[in-house]
């Protein structure tokens, strides 16, 4: 529920300044398309799943599952690497070279985003690594345990925790890093000046929701991801049922934060949201008041 309004009310704003959106926001638009693509097309059957105590729909259910788990993951993790990078240019760069990150080009980004991660999700169906159940039998991800004793199965799960997880993680920290001398030295240019410093805390702060955002992510995924490679190397029996149970949770969570550092960070977004509950309570008032025409000043006052 957190997640589907959260970045509904994220998308709705997209939609209500399309016109004055910048090229970095359209990578923020397609984080909230991935969180409530995983949360549309993924939770409703794995909380079915719960209530049943087992997994509903047999092996092609469970192979749609991981797929759209598959999917959604990777672009949310490409393009949290895809914000670092554009950030990391845009506070590297002067002014008019900053300029030449245009929609156009944030667009072909995008789309390269979700080919790329496509191809990921495709690859299992094709035969280079299997698709199954988790331990605690209520969900469906990549086959963790049939890898310590495959080949394939092994040079698959290596080949995407390094293109898929450990390089881009490696790119967000690196740019993060360097974003944060750039504003520090930056800070000691600037420190005697009383109108600069305006600028320096804008784009402190852009950072420190950017950063925020990427570690939400990669704190949500990373017990995961340990669980899944103990699993590789050992018999996924090793592990209590709730010990595989609450990292897959936990990582499902992180579709749910984006909107509330949005929130905190942003003050247009924060305008926007206002601006909705005033849309949203003026047409509830005025389709659910018989007498609004003769009350206008009460139906305006609403609005």
């Amino acid at each position: 529920i957190l997640t589907i309004l959260g970045n509904s009310a994220v998308l709705a704003t997209a939609v209500q300044r399309s016109s004055l959106l910048k090229s970095p926001e359209f990578l923020t638009v397609n984080l909230a398309v991935a969180d409530i693509g995983m949360a549309i097309s993924m939770y409703p059957l794995a909380i079915a799943s719960a209530w049943n105590h087992a997994w509903l729909g047999g092996d092609a259910s469970c192979i749609y599952y991981a797929l759209m788990g598959f999917l959604f993951g990777v672009c949310s993790m490409m393009t949290l690497c895809a914000m670092a990078v554009i950030r990391f240019l845009v506070t590297n760069s002067s002014k008019s070279n900053s300029n030449k990150i245009t929609k156009n080009t944030v667009r072909i980004l995008i789309t390269f985003i979700w080919l790329y991660s496509l191809l990921w999700a495709i690859l299992p169906l094709v035969g280079w690594g299997y698709y199954g159940p988790e331990p605690f039998g209520i969900s469906c991800t990549i086959a963790w345990s049939k890898f310590h004793n495959s080949s394939n199965g092994f040079s698959f799960i290596l080949s995407m925790f390094l293109l898929c997880t450990v390089l881009p993680a490696l790119t967000i920290v690196a740019c993060y890093l360097g974003i944060a001398w750039k504003v520090h030295k930056a800070y000691q240019e600037i420190q005697n000046i009383d109108r600069i410093p305006n600028a320096a805390k804008l784009e402190k702060k852009l950072t420190l929701m950017a950063v925020l955002i990427s570690v939400g992510f990669l704190s949500s995924w990373t017990p995961y991801a340990a669980a899944s490679f103990w699993s590789i190397f050992n018999s996924s029996d090793s592990l209590q049922p709730v010990v595989t149970l609450l990292p897959c949770l936990f990582a499902k969570s992180s579709t749910a934060y984006n909107p509330f550092i949005y929130y905190i960070f942003s003050k247009t977004f924060r305008r926007e949201i206002k601006q909705l509950q005033c849309c949203c309570g003026w047409r509830v008032h005025f389709f659910s008041t018989n007498n609004s025409a003769e009350n206008p000043m009460s139906m305006m006052w609403s609005g």
